[in-house]
């Protein structure tokens, strides 16, 4: 069967992962994460529940992939960005 590359990315605050994975046509973007072996660098990810996208676009996990796509895991907004951008509102005018 005919393989393809594409790469698997995961990023907390200070540390990011980009894993190159040559997979078979017709990978989908959740076989494609766990054939990286990113699971288990990254406990904390649940892939059930995670959000992922490709280059930055929201995707369904099924979503199948193609040459050079780069699978990304979303972590869960751990803030309100409304309240951030408040907050940076304010302290804009402070100054």
């Amino acid at each position: 069967m005919d393989k393809i590359l594409v790469e698997v990315a995961y990023a907390k605050s200070r540390e990011q992962l980009i894993i190159p994975v040559e997979v078979d046509i017709g990978t989908t973007a959740k076989e494609a994460i766990i054939l990286s072996g990113i699971l288990d660098k990254f406990k904390e990810i649940d892939l059930e529940n995670s959000k992922v996208g490709v280059f930055g676009h929201a995707e369904n996990p099924e979503k199948v992939l193609e040459e050079m796509d780069r699978v990304e895991i979303y972590r869960p907004i751990t803030c309100d960005p409304k309240e951030v951008r408040r907050q940076r509102a304010k302290n804009k005018k402070k100054k």
